[in-house]
């Protein structure tokens, strides 16, 4: 049935009734909002003074990332919206490393032993460190009450994004871009 004849039968206020009380499906405002231009100007500097093994046991300095774009993706290898993004990061890293871009994942809650035949699995090419049961970082990135939880820093060091949970691959590709 057409609209005007809908709106002709129930009557207007009915129809905006129904159009009111209609169910509406959750917004993530991450995957629907377009990110900033920049990094928004009152942003909080990153704590990037920290040391943590990577999977071959080797010292790595969170600092020798500044001046880069950096996303710093806190993960499990139980948790499942981690497992979909990850991909996502590959891609991320592969596509926009020659202009700076760094990926950094940060193990936490979880077993570090875990980690390296993880990111064999699902091609990890960047940096995985491990987090686990650092106090430090939780109160410098924290508190951590979902995974995963990324960030986007800028290459002045700035935090200019930060997403909780499952979010989609433009989004962060789109902070990114206007970063680089």
């Amino acid at each position: 049935m057409p609209a005007s004849k809908i709106v002709a039968s129930v009557g207007a206020a009915a129809l905006a009734a129904l159009i009111v009380a209609a169910p509406r499906l959750p917004v993530s405002r991450a995957t629907t909002t377009p990110a900033a231009p920049s990094c928004p100007a009152n942003a909080k500097k990153a704590n990037l003074d920290f040391t943590l093994k990577n999977v071959d046991g080797k010292a790595v300095q969170l600092a020798d990332y500044r001046g880069k774009v950096v996303l710093l993706d806190f993960w499990a290898t139980w948790c499942g919206p981690c497992k979909i993004e990850i991909p996502g990061f590959v891609d991320l890293y592969a596509k926009y490393k020659a202009r700076g871009l760094e990926v950094v994942g940060v193990v936490v809650l979880d077993e570090f032993k875990n980690a390296g035949p993880f990111a064999r699995e699902f091609k990890m090419s960047y940096t995985i460190l491990d987090g686990d049961g650092r106090e430090d970082i939780d109160a410098a990135y924290g508190p951590i009450f979902g995974l995963p939880t990324t960030f986007i820093i800028s290459r002045d060091g700035r935090i200019c994004a930060k997403h909780i949970g499952l979010t989609a691959k433009d989004a962060f590709e789109a902070a990114i871009k206007s970063l680089l």
